[in-house]
């Protein structure tokens, strides 16, 4: 299991392989914001089932924030703070949304992936961060929308493939769990799989590796469609539509120590 065990991706050089053309972020943006605004229009009051307390409201303005977030770090060049400003809260959540939205886009337009922008990833301090990130994290909230309704449609196979590899390298791997603790000290590999790509996941109390590719033994593998595991790691979605092999209960653990990776 030590032989695995990779340097901390925070510290080493963006790898994009696997991203999606900068194009497809902006389109996939575009396209699941239209359809959270559309399927939220039907409704703002139905709690969201994978955000415990929230509305739908709640996923709407959230959202909006997060947009505006992103147009604010790269503006600034740092992290905007305090945030969100307290006007935000005296705004009608869909028009904010609206808002929000476009000049996410516009923003997009204005910069190529290659211009500075503030992040909270150390190896990519560029636009190109927060158009892959964006895209996703419109994915995300477009489903928790749509389960609020009864609704739910696909995240674009892509893109979520896509997705599997920035929650697992990007927001799990790394030693600051030594710092912050984790309630899942769980010590085992985990193999994730989906559309001919392999992830091989070495979670321990202190630290997580990952390491592209089929790499030893595991204590469980999850295999499926992407989409069926993006929403699986997210909380989006059960594991009925996944092929686990092995020790069911290190997956949910795995599963339980993403949720808290994400917040």
């Amino acid at each position: 299991m030590n032989d695995l065990r990779t340097p901390n991706p925070w510290e080493l050089p963006s790898d994009r392989s696997g991203w999606l053309d900068f194009s497809e972020y902006i389109r996939l943006v575009a396209a699941d914001a239209a359809r959270l605004r559309e399927v939220a229009s039907t409704g703002l009051e139905p709690p969201v089932p994978s955000c415990p307390g929230w509305n739908v409201a709640d996923v709407v303005q959230h959202t909006a924030e997060v947009y505006l977030h992103k147009v604010a770090c790269t503006t600034l060049q740092r992290n905007p703070d305090p945030w969100p400003p307290p006007e935000h809260s005296e705004r009608a959540p869909l028009e904010l949304f609206d808002e929000a939205t476009a000049e996410l886009l516009a923003m997009f337009a204005a910069h190529g992936p290659a211009d500075p922008s503030h992040t909270w990833w150390p190896p990519e301090q560029t636009v190109a961060f927060w158009m892959r990130r964006m895209a996703l994290e419109t994915a995300v909230h477009r489903v928790d929308v749509e389960l609020a309704h009864e609704v739910v449609t696909p995240v674009d196979s892509a893109l979520a493939l896509d997705g599997i590899d920035e929650l697992l390298v990007a927001m799990l791997a790394g030693d600051e769990w030594a710092e912050h603790g984790t309630a899942e000290p769980v010590d085992a590999v985990v193999r994730i799989s989906s559309a001919g790509r392999s992830w091989t996941v070495l979670l321990d109390a202190e630290r997580v590796d990952v390491v592209e590719g089929a790499t030893g033994d595991v204590a469980v593998e999850v295999a499926g469609e992407p989409d069926a595991v993006f929403v699986w790691l997210w909380g989006r979605g059960g594991h009925e539509g996944l092929a686990l092999a092995g020790d069911e209960e290190v997956a949910h653990a795995l599963r339980r120590r993403v949720a808290e990776a994400t917040g």
